[in-house]
């Protein structure tokens, strides 16, 4: 019977899973920020997946930061439009 690769799924829980002793000594709230981290990077399994590199954390942290910056984006043109409110009415 062959060896089977892993999948970049398994790869990636593999790394979350050696960043486990870290994790515990983060505070509370840094904890759910860690987590939301690699929430972001299973978010983006796919493309990474297809990217086949030889390090599973550079697809990744790429996921992690594309996540970021839609909500850099999408709060940059919530604050536009408050902005836009606000000169409207003055």
């Amino acid at each position: 019977m062959g060896r089977t690769d892993a999948t970049y799924r398994d790869l990636l829980q593999a790394m979350e899973s050696r960043w486990q002793e870290y994790r515990r000594a983060l505070r509370h709230t840094d904890q759910a920020v860690f987590d939301r981290l690699f929430e972001y990077a299973r978010a983006h399994a796919d493309a990474s997946g297809l990217q086949n590199h030889q390090f599973v954390e550079i697809p990744a942290l790429v996921s992690m930061v594309i996540e970021q910056q839609k909500q850099i984006e999408d709060l940059e043109d919530r604050l536009d439009h408050l902005e836009d409110d606000l000169n409207y009415q003055g």
